[in-house]
């Protein structure tokens, strides 16, 4: 009788673990370099911490990047894929309320959700700084990419997404991706082929940036070259991809000129833009977190993207 308590137990064990790996939807953790991080500089003083002060949970001292993996259910899954930069003024990142929660609502649209934790910039363990994101953000494109197929996902339906200054990255992302800032393996492409930017910083220009996240990317006194050449909103083409842009007017911390120059610069070339103003919300609200008009940029969100083709049409 004891040994089939046991097994029963451990039976029950294993059933419990995998409904809570099914609630999460998490599945795979990706190590996007397998110890090879280019330009990194080892320092035994760096240790990967997450904590809940300042009502944010947030990661910090990130040397090894990863993909947390969120695949989409399979019987809503739209082949679309969306990789997640959390915010976090290129110091810490949300992975919480910009990250975990946002892969969840993904997959509610049938979307394969890819949280992306980046080095965050710092001279201490990286030679170039003002890359580094970067080359952790084209790794993580890639990567999806190269196991679209199997996976399950269109190579095609490829989109970035990023929050406050992971907007910053995202639209990096999606204006630098032909920049050579690592050796890649293969040809595949960097470029994403949508990106959603939620309060983003776009630009690195003074009076308009986020005055922590220039700092922390570029340092106390970049040359007026390196502003530009990160200032997002100067570096639109006519490949950048399309965009979705949320903001609201009473932003706090990131000014909302960003977001207007980003899509005036998209307007400019003719590439499809949608930006969604809101009278309120400040910033970093993630879904949102009241009943005013801000909390409903997702529906706006799920709208734009059946549109543009990236979810099954109802």
């Amino acid at each position: 009788m004891r040994i089939l308590y046991v097994k029963y137990t451990i039976l029950a064990l294993i059933a419990l673990i995998t409904t809570f790996g099914n609630l999460t939807g998490q599945n795979k953790v990706i190590d996007l370099w397998n110890g090879k991080v280019p330009g990194a500089i080892y320092n035994s003083s760096f240790k990967q911490t997450v904590d809940s002060a300042d009502n944010w949970i947030k990661m910090r001292f990130v040397t090894d990047p990863t993909l947390d993996m969120y695949p989409a259910p399979a019987e809503k899954a739209t082949g679309t894929a969306v990789i997640i930069c959390p915010g976090g003024g290129y110091w810490g990142l949300a992975i919480s309320h910009e990250g975990d929660q946002v892969a969840k609502w993904l997959n509610s649209l049938g979307i394969t959700a890819f949280v992306l934790k980046y080095r965050l910039p710092d001279s201490l363990i990286m030679e170039n700084k003002s890359i580094g994101p970067m080359q952790d953000g084209q790794r993580a494109i890639r990567i999806v990419r190269r196991h679209a197929k199997e996976w399950g996902i269109n190579p095609d339906k490829i989109g970035i997404m990023g929050f406050s200054a992971g907007g910053h990255l995202a639209s990096t992302l999606s204006t630098h991706f032909n920049e050579k800032v690592y050796q890649p393996i293969d040809s595949t492409s960097a470029r994403p082929n949508f990106s959603l930017l939620i309060y983003p910083v776009i630009s690195m220009k003074e009076g308009v940036t986020h005055w922590g996240s220039r700092m922390n990317l570029l340092g106390v006194n970049p040359s007026s070259e390196k502003v530009d050449h990160f200032s997002n909103e100067l570096q639109v083409s006519s490949e950048t991809p399309p965009a979705f842009l949320v903001q609201s007017i009473d932003d706090y911390a990131v000014p909302v000129q960003n977001s207007i120059d980003y899509t005036l610069a998209m307007h400019k070339f003719k590439i499809p833009c949608e930006l969604h103003l809101y009278e309120s919300g400040g910033h970093g609200y993630g879904l949102g977190r009241s009943n005013d008009t801000e909390s409903t940029w997702p529906e706006a969100c799920f709208k734009w993207l059946e549109v543009r083709g990236f979810l099954k049409m109802k």
